[in-house]
């Protein structure tokens, strides 16, 4: 709340101040009202605008970063291929992605595509990766692996994550909790669900097998990014979805 100072008015303080003793009529012309305390004039407008500009600069500092579901976020489906490195962008296959997706997920609007390397992508499997341009750790991305007909123990699971994800290891090394739990959707598709609260991130990992791969979402923001926009950020980690489950 902005602090209103009282300034008393200088003219009373010169008043008070005064002498008593009746002024002698005096035969020069009379000063013109706007010569009155000349000194003092020049104060006035420059206090007025100074304390103008504070009072701006409070409410522009004080107002809080409004959160994406305060910005009514509207979200595009990303369709994604899990194509391997040698057919990255479309080589050796069909570029349409929404006829050869193997896996959707909400994107929240304004949120910004990054380009996945083919180094990146034959290393760790990183197939896809978005994320919000005012806070750029604030993100999520897909992952996938061949050779995986079902899934293994959740434990399991998340340590074999862990060892291509160095901020996956950390993440998991410092949390203060780790949950997971096995959803299935209304086609019986299973899915592991893992929920991280580290040291300044929060993560969400959705986790599961089809067509011979295994495909993990993560959803990761930094604490004060999750603590405004988790409802958001929930509604994304719950859209990923492989084709032929929806």
């Amino acid at each position: 709340m902005a602090t209103t100072t009282m300034f008393s008015s200088p003219s009373a303080i010169l008043s008070s101040a005064a002498t008593t003793t009746t002024p002698k009529p005096s035969s020069a012309a009379p000063h013109s009202p706007s010569c009155k305390h000349p000194l003092l004039l020049p104060f006035k407008q420059p206090l007025t605008t100074l304390t103008a500009a504070a009072a701006i600069a409070t409410i522009l500092t004080s107002a809080p970063t409004p959160s994406l579901a305060q910005e009514s976020l509207s979200y595009k489906v990303y369709y994604g291929t899990a194509a391997s490195a040698a057919n990255y962008g479309g080589y050796g296959g069909n570029s349409n992605k929404k006829d050869s997706a193997e896996y959707v997920y909400d994107v929240p609007a304004g949120w910004k595509e990054r380009l996945v390397s083919k180094v990146e992508k034959g290393t760790n499997g990183t197939d896809s990766e978005f994320y919000n341009p005012r806070k750029k750790a604030e993100k999520e991305y897909l992952t996938f692996l061949a050779g995986f007909r079902q899934l293994a123990p959740k434990d399991v699971i998340l340590n074999n994550l862990a060892l291509s994800d160095v901020d996956l290891q950390d993440l998991i090394g410092n949390a203060d909790s780790v949950t997971s739990e096995e959803v299935k959707d209304d086609k019986g598709q299973l899915y592991y669900v893992y929920e991280i609260d580290g040291v300044g991130t929060h993560s969400l990992i959705s986790v599961t097998c089809a067509k011979n791969k295994l495909y993990a979402h993560f959803v990761n923001a930094p604490t004060p990014e999750w603590n405004r926009d988790k409802d958001v950020l929930r509604h994304v980690h719950e859209s990923f979805k492989t084709v032929g489950s929806f």
